[in-house]
């Protein structure tokens, strides 16, 4: 079976959940199908083709940039008998390579446009083509796929000209071999982290979804003998930029043991400061599955997430974490329950233990790559 899978993130450009769902769907698919992978970037290597955007488009809007590098992806397409498509970013190139070289088109949705209005901050205009991109690519589709049930529900919603026959939930998955527990400490050395104080941990993006400003300001209310570790960069405007250094400026006045790491930090890195945080916190507004609640939970560590979207698929509230209500005591609901988690230690190291063993027995990504073959082996045979 000749596959082309279409995504914006691909390693060593991985900046998201998205990226990191295709990173590890690919690897896995690569064993079951012909697969060719096509993402933004230069150059070629094997199975992996990279795209650029038109140089005459640089400087243009991030969208019309974006359809150019659709575009190129459409055109390398020829010869595959199903492509597969990944976020707005490719999901054009999906449905005009459905439509040029006759084949069927799977869309996976890691988020909706509809429900990220603040995108308009980031886009402008070009947010009005995002969504065209996607409504077109999602109603044409001959399966989309859903990374939770919350997901299925919200693409229904936004778009009930799909028939929900053609909509299937393959959750997110996660590598509980590569995430697992790390018992070393020289990444908090470096970060300036006191391993005898408990520490609250995001590693996230800083954006309006990934809830960021909510938690600088809750966390002032948290129990002063915790540490504060934020993993948190590419931010999507230099307005939320701004918004973010002056919230982390007003944080790191009133209490100590605040630490920001800007960068995307290497893989290794990140899992072993989830190992040892006392807590891992995601406050997301918006949240199709949260994948990097799988990566906490995997390292043994305990979650504390807001109650939105898939997240409480992966997080069952009191047993592996504690889910918080996204309301007007949103800020003080998630202080209340990290300092529930931080003042429990054994109640909270159980809470890692099922966590680890809830990503172990259902979410590893052979059984991912699995389900995904076998909706490409029927849409083909509808084909």
């Amino acid at each position: 079976m000749r596959v082309g899978l279409v995504t914006r993130e691909y390693p060593p450009d991985v900046y998201g959940g998205a990226g990191v769902h295709v990173e590890f769907l690919a690897r896995e698919l690569r064993s079951l199908v012909d697969l060719d992978v096509h993402c933004w970037g230069e150059g070629r290597t094997e199975g992996v083709r990279r795209h650029r955007s038109w140089q005459r488009l640089d400087g243009a809007n991030d969208a019309l940039r974006t359809f150019s590098v659709d575009l190129s992806m459409a055109a390398a397409l020829e010869g595959r008998e199903l492509v597969h498509s990944h976020t707005w970013y490719a999901n054009l190139a999906g449905h005009l390579a459905k439509l040029l070289h006759g084949i069927p088109h799977v869309v996976t949705a890691h988020s909706l446009e509809p429900l990220r209005p603040w995108k308009a901050e980031q886009l402008g205009g070009g947010y009005a083509l995002s969504g065209w991109a996607e409504r077109t690519a999602v109603e044409a589709a001959d399966a989309v796929i859903a990374v939770s049930g919350a997901m299925r529900d919200d693409i229904l919603g936004c778009y009930p000209a799909l028939d929900p026959h053609r909509v299937h939930v393959v959750h997110n998955g996660i590598d509980t071999a590569l995430y697992r527990p790390d018992p070393g400490t020289d990444v908090l050395a470096r970060v300036g982290v006191d391993p005898a104080r408990p520490y609250v941990l995001f590693v996230g993006r800083i954006t309006r979804q990934k809830g960021v400003g909510h938690l600088l300001r809750a966390v002032r209310s948290v129990d002063p003998a915790a540490q504060v570790v934020l993993c948190a960069g590419a931010p999507d405007t230099p307005e939320i930029d701004r918004e973010f250094r002056a919230l982390f400026g007003e944080l790191s006045r009133v209490r100590d043991g605040v630490f920001w790491v800007p960068r995307m930090l290497p893989r290794p890195e990140v899992i072993q400061l989830l190992t040892h945080a006392a807590v891992f916190v995601c406050p997301s507004v918006y949240e199709p599955l949260g994948i990097v609640n799988l990566e906490a939970m995997a390292c043994g560590t305990p979650v504390v997430a807001s109650r939105v979207g898939g997240i409480p698929e992966v997080v069952d509230d009191g047993r592996t974490g504690v889910l918080v209500p996204v309301d007007d005591d949103f800020e003080q609901g998630l202080a209340r329950a990290l300092d529930a988690v931080i003042g429990d230690p054994a109640a909270a190291r159980a809470m890692g233990e099922a966590g680890r063993e809830r990503a172990v027995r259902e979410f590893g990504w052979d059984t991912v790559a699995r389900r995904t073959v076998r909706l490409y082996e029927e849409i083909l045979k509808q084909a």
